[in-house]
């Protein structure tokens, strides 16, 4: 399974109404953090999960779901998460 495909199954936990990544991995080709193979990821996710959280608690969400992957499968992440009504 791919990165892309394993962070959206770990992320159907917020049963988001949009979520899209994209991987820029390819840019940071040499990047010290990237040398050990992990990635670069933009996210963008919508679910009524993150209503009435912060931005910081919303990225904290996202971060403890993907539990392991961060550090090793993910080595940067870019996050954008909102709530249906904030789109």
């Amino acid at each position: 399974m791919s990165t892309i495909n394993t962070i959206k199954q770990k992320l159907t936990i917020f049963n988001p109404e949009k979520i899209e990544i994209i991987d820029k991995s390819h840019k940071h080709i040499g990047h010290e953090g990237a040398k050990d193979g992990g990635g670069h990821f933009f996210l963008t996710i919508v679910s009524s999960n993150f209503y009435e959280k912060s931005t910081i608690e919303r990225h904290r969400m996202i971060y403890i779901a993907l539990g392991e992957m961060i550090g090793r499968d993910i080595h940067a992440l870019s996050i954008k998460a909102y709530t249906p009504e904030e789109i």
